[in-house]
């Protein structure tokens, strides 16, 4: 006679069978690595502005091009004084004849590097007692697979970037708003009566309170902060969940399971551990999955209205924001962000679904 093989084997087994949800947890894994490791592999740091290659277009061509090298250079020699008067290309090395009436001071080459278009000049050539300089600088090879931004800055990088914030933000939250709203709402509906009456009364109130105006008030007293805003979240997230729970436990206190351990004397607490809970995770894993996006968007709508991520931090909802306002301009600069975003939220509907599935105890 074999053992019965045990909850949490039987939880993994349903789980491996569901293609969509092991499908829907790679990516969620995938894009929280690629958010975690990327920046650092892109070549680009989140804050680096290339103020002549701004509102690029996503592709794969080397930066920069024929079409943003002559206004670069044209813009450096109005910053460094000079004229630019002949400009000769070999292959990825520059021939620049600077000249200046007074005298090209060679300390404004360094302005070259600095716009990270250019590496290191050298200078090859001076003519007439140093009013023209030949100076040969080379040409960085600069890629930006997702466009730059309205600053120039990569956002590939920044999308990645952001994405630690958003994520973050979300999990942290989502995770407080969960401990909260299961403890809370298990507890009303196993004890029920005048104390369930009492418990939900109050989650009414809250729920009356206006979000914003709640936000507001917190600004008044404390400095904006990542953990200000986590706080404001999980202070209303947990409302939803709570009554969700708590209708769930309704439903299992007249179950035999719960009169047996009744029966037995197990107490309020241990029965709602060990026997409400447990059976109220399906639910739970799809109302917590919804959760983290939902308080992903929370977060842009904060961040839009300059309560919530502060430069130069940045998340999706910012960069969401940011998109919007260019999108007939740039419209990649919103399609980027968002392609992250729902990649996110469909993949933790998905994998939802199929915890859910996997968690019921009713199942085969």
């Amino acid at each position: 006679m074999t053992a019965a093989p045990r909850p949490a084997s039987r939880i993994f087994t349903r789980l491996i069978r569901m293609r969509s949800a092991l499908a829907a947890l790679a990516v969620l894994i995938l894009i929280a690595l690629t958010c975690l490791t990327g920046p650092g592999l892109t070549g680009h740091d989140p804050d680096r502005t290339y103020p002549d290659l701004r509102q690029l277009p996503a592709g794969v061509a080397a930066q920069p091009d024929e079409a943003h090298l002559g206004p670069a250079l044209v813009r450096l020699a109005f910053r460094m004084r000079v004229r630019l008067e002949a400009v000769v290309r070999d292959r990825d090395t520059l021939r620049l004849t600077l000249g200046s009436d007074s005298g090209v001071d060679r300390r404004s080459l360094v302005y070259l590097p600095r716009s990270g278009l250019f590496g290191t000049p050298t200078i090859a050539e001076e003519r007439d007692g140093g009013r023209s300089l030949v100076v040969a600088v080379p040409i960085r090879r600069l890629h930006f697979l997702l466009g730059t931004d309205v600053q120039g800055r990569d956002l590939l990088t920044r999308c990645l970037t952001a994405g630690r914030v958003s994520l973050a933000i979300g999990l942290a939250a989502s995770l407080v708003a969960l401990l909260i709203g299961v403890a809370y709402g298990a507890t009303a509906g196993f004890l029920g009566g005048a104390v369930d009456a009492a418990m939900m009364r109050l989650v009414d109130v809250l729920y009356a309170l206006p979000f914003v105006f709640f936000v507001i008030l917190l600004l008044v007293f404390f400095r904006p902060s990542l953990t200000l805003m986590l706080v404001a979240i999980a202070a209303v997230e947990w409302l939803d969940m709570a009554r969700v729970v708590r209708a769930q436990t309704l439903s299992l206190r007249e179950r035999d399971f719960v009169r047996a351990a009744r029966a037995l004397g197990v107490g309020a607490p241990g029965i709602i551990a060990r026997h409400i809970v447990p059976n109220t995770l399906g639910p739970v894993a799809v109302t917590a999955t919804l959760l983290v996006p939902q308080v992903i968007l929370l977060e842009s709508f904060l961040s839009f209205l300059g309560l919530g991520v502060q430069e130069p931090q940045t998340s999706w909802g910012v960069l969401v924001a940011d998109g919007a306002r260019s999108i007939e301009a740039a419209p990649h600069m919103l399609a980027a962000p968002a392609l992250f975003l729902i990649a996110t939220l469909v993949a933790l509907n998905l994998f939802g679904d199929g915890l859910a599935d996997a968690l019921d105890p009713q199942a085969g």
